[in-house]
């Protein structure tokens, strides 16, 4: 389980460039003033190199009858844990369980603030002290490449029930304070009977609300349900993503092609759902009803095979992501984009607002094969 071939490490910082710091969103939109929902964010919308502004509860008659959602409802998990090494505390990051009953884990060094830093690489061997009296032992790197992520072996105790009891959100510094789980989970998540989600939060479908999903249904929108248990994000390295479990039941597979030979649009909410669908869907672009481990990336080179648009949140410049909505909508439109949320105080990160990618319908656009519109 290792990051694809042939992708860098690290994403090419865009031309773009630097996104300031005043525009991280900090707490979620409904806690930013009275009367506020999830729904109170704003929404860029490209078409092509072409951008509008609208707010996010506008999406309904941006789309329209016969579009299809795919969204995640993988659930978000209690994934921070405290620990120490001899006397030394430490925060473990869970990122996903392997097929061998090891966990992936990523230690952290807590930085008093209640958030963390990156840790220098802990050897094999390196023994984690769990609340309850369980430990976790580093057995090997997850990657030859580097050293962030290690297989660890618990002992004394289930890993799964160790976080229901003590973890907490996965939280990153540029937040305000910590939160319940409750605000890191989308209103399409559904408990895993193994108990199984995701280490972060499926942000891309943190806007909806009951009432949103059922104006969308009442329009004609259609939903696909997909899973895909995320593992945890590097916040320094921007690395791209590490092989993850996903599955595409055959319901689903079968309303996207329909909806695809009917000549409707697939819309995938979020980087995640892109990363499911796609991994199912076979060279003719037929998806297929699959689960196991994923470890595709979505990248220019490669292209999309079912994807028409997509919903996702605002990312770095390094981002590897980026790399994946340029698959969709090509370079130059997802930079035309950037341009326009940075001079529009756009808010970054996962409670921040949404940039919702169309096709290009007008006369002078075609589809070019393998690097989307």
């Amino acid at each position: 389980m290792t990051p694809a071939a042939g992708v860098p490490p690290h994403g090419p910082v865009r031309e773009w460039g630097r996104v300031p710091e005043e525009l991280y969103a900090r707490v979620p939109a409904e806690q930013r003033g009275p009367g506020l929902g999830r729904d109170a964010v704003r929404l860029l919308v490209s078409r092509g190199t072409a951008v509008a502004h609208h707010a996010f509860r506008e999406l309904p008659r941006l789309l329209r009858a016969g579009d299809l959602l795919v969204v995640n409802t993988s659930e978000t998990l209690a994934a921070a844990v405290n620990g120490r090494i001899g006397h030394a505390r430490v925060v473990v990051h869970v990122s996903t369980r392997g097929d061998d009953g090891r966990w992936a884990v990523e230690l952290r060094d807590p930085d008093g603030r209640g958030t963390t830093r990156a840790r220098a690489g802990s050897p094999a061997g390196t023994r984690v002290s769990l609340p309850g009296g369980g430990r976790l032992l580093l057995e090997e790197p997850l990657s030859a490449d580097g050293k962030r992520l290690w297989w660890a072996r618990a002992a004394g105790a289930d890993v799964a029930e160790v976080l229901r009891e003590h973890g907490r959100p996965i939280r990153y510094s540029y937040t305000e304070k910590d939160q319940p789980l409750s605000v890191y989970r989308t209103v399409f998540a559904l408990a895993s009977p193994d108990g199984a989600g995701s280490a972060e939060m499926p942000s891309a479908a943190r806007p909806f609300t009951a009432r949103l999903v059922a104006e969308l249904v009442s329009r004609g929108v259609q939903f696909a349900p997909v899973t895909l248990h995320t593992g945890v994000s590097s916040a320094e390295a921007h690395e791209p993503p590490y092989p993850e479990r996903f599955a595409v039941p055959e319901a689903s597979a079968r309303v996207i092609n329909a909806v695809r030979a009917g000549g409707g649009r697939v819309i995938a909410v979020g980087t995640t759902a892109v990363r499911a669908v796609e991994s199912a869907a076979g060279p003719d672009g037929v998806v297929r009803a699959a689960r196991g481990w994923t470890d595709l990336v979505v990248a220019p080179g490669r292209g999309v095979r079912v994807v028409d648009g997509l919903l996702t949140g605002l990312h770095e410049p390094e981002a590897s992501h980026l790399l994946m909505l340029e698959a969709v909508a090509g370079r130059a439109a997802v930079g035309r984009a950037y341009e326009e949320a940075l001079r529009g105080r756009y808010l970054w990160h996962e409670f921040g607002d949404v940039h919702l990618i169309l096709p290009d319908e007008s006369p002078h656009a075609s589809r070019c094969a393998g690097n989307g519109w």
